[in-house]
């Protein structure tokens, strides 16, 4: 399907029934339960490895010698912390086979506990946290929250817990207190955001406790944590025809979601000799990019070209074969965008608006916040009309300072040619966000294209 740019203040819309067809509602519907169970980066990496797992990849550990256990064809994966890095080897495929890359992240700005949790006065029982990322404060406020992320025990196994249930709430100050509110919220990211879980004085070691109980293992056993707070309210479709998936973590879950499944229908295509085995394709889901990736599980660290080089390795590679894998590859960024927003229309470009329902968007900057170039623009073209999805570009207002994403980060580290992709949502940075129901569908098809063709490759440039 062609490019279709939408243009002018009124963008032709996908109408629903056109919009969200049976699988673009089946895969909405997967991508919603996907997103209810990974709360944090720790769930998100645990449930894309079951599901890796079902398709019939196998796990390595960095630990490990990756001699004849990632040698041969067929799917393996590793795990660091919050961070997957997944990759399909096809028959017939050389040390010199190129590489097909998704990349992805995923954590969600949030609030997080801090090493000494329990606190509080006049009263109320408190949970310190600290704030993750560039989050939208006040969506935070008097919503019922949960808890999750890891426990590391003494013996340094790592245990997950989630408490999905209400436990904590941000409160906002009652309008009598502050009557000008309404003109101007502002919030005192120390003192206005510590939520309350009880009553009484806090007790030293308290929240610890109690986590450690829901996880089953003992108090005394936790050595450290990385929890984190989430919004207990499940997705949920909007719109008289359910046309509009509401959820938490959209930015960016979706696209580790799509990723994911585009890997594994990738993978089992070319297992039943659907595929041509002409590239390699990889899944590269990074925590820690609301933050800036510098991390060991960043884009900006070196778990990706590590995995990489010792995959070239483990099948006999030399230097010559990882600079010519490296040269023809290309990874697709993939992040969520920011559609036109229907009151706020001036904060947009005026002539590139894309609109929810429309199919993935390319992301455009030529100051290199995104990096995409025209090499990959023909890319992402060719993934899309394979796939017979549409496509929209987006590119911020001169008027507005423009985000960034791992695709710089990734073109930069590894000299792969990077494109920056994603689906265009509203309430980007909110503990809830909206997007198009049939868009997260429409991405999935067009990195699983990608991935299972090489079609134009880096080596262009």
């Amino acid at each position: 399907m062609a490019h279709t740019p939408h243009t002018g203040d009124s963008p032709q819309v996908p109408t629903p029934e056109a919009a969200v067809d049976a699988a673009a509602r089946a895969h909405a519907e997967d991508l919603a339960a996907w997103l209810a169970a990974s709360t944090s980066p720790y769930h998100a990496v645990a449930n894309a490895a079951a599901r890796l797992e079902k398709a019939g990849f196998r796990r390595l550990l960095e630990t490990d010698a990756w001699d004849e256990t990632a040698s041969g064809a067929g799917g393996r994966y590793v795990i660091r912390g919050g961070a997957l890095i997944a990759w399909w080897v096809p028959e017939g495929a050389t040390p010199a086979t190129p590489f097909r890359i998704i990349g992805a992240h995923t954590d969600s700005p949030n609030l997080r506990v801090k090493p000494l949790p329990d606190t509080g006065r006049a009263g109320w029982k408190q949970v310190a946290v600290e704030i993750y990322g560039g989050t939208l404060l006040n969506t935070w406020l008097d919503r019922d929250l949960g808890l999750s992320g890891r426990l590391v025990l003494r013996d340094g196994t790592t245990v997950n817990v989630l408490v999905d249930r209400p436990l904590l709430r941000v409160p906002q100050l009652a309008i009598h207190l502050d009557r000008q509110v309404n003109d101007g919220l502002k919030l005192d990211r120390q003192q206005h955001l510590m939520p309350i879980w009880g009553l009484g004085r806090p007790t030293e070691g308290e929240l610890i406790a109690f986590v450690a109980e829901e996880a089953g293992v003992a108090a005394g056993e936790v050595a450290g944590w990385d929890l984190m707070v989430h919004s207990v309210e499940p997705p949920a479709f909007l719109g008289r025809d359910r046309e509009l998936l509401a959820a938490p973590r959209l930015d960016n879950l979706l696209s580790v979601h799509a990723g994911t499944v585009a890997l594994v229908n990738a993978a089992t295509a070319g297992a039943e000799g659907a595929g041509d085995g002409a590239v390699i394709p990889v899944l590269a889901a990074f925590d820690h990019e609301e933050n800036g990736s510098q991390a060991d599980t960043g884009a900006e660290g070196p778990l990706l070209g590590g995995v990489l080089d010792r995959m070239i390795a483990a099948r006999g590679g030399s230097a010559e074969d990882r600079a010519r894998a490296f040269a023809g590859g290309v990874c697709l960024s993939s992040d969520t965008g920011h559609a036109v927003h229907p009151n706020y229309p001036e904060r947009h470009d005026p002539d590139h608006r894309p609109v929810a329902g429309g199919g993935p968007i390319l992301k455009v900057n030529v100051n290199q916040r995104y990096a995409t170039d025209g090499v990959g623009r023909a890319v992402f073209a060719d993934a899309c009309e394979r796939a017979g999805v549409p496509w929209q570009s987006f590119v911020s207002s001169n008027a507005m300072p423009c985000g960034t994403t791992i695709g710089p980060i990734t073109a930069a580290r590894h000299g792969i040619a990077t494109v920056d992709v994603g689906a265009a949502i509203l309430s980007m940075h909110s503990a809830r966000e909206l997007c198009g129901a049939a868009d997260p569908h429409f991405l999935a098809r067009a990195l699983e294209a990608f991935v299972s063709a090489p079609g134009p490759v880096g080596g262009m440039r």
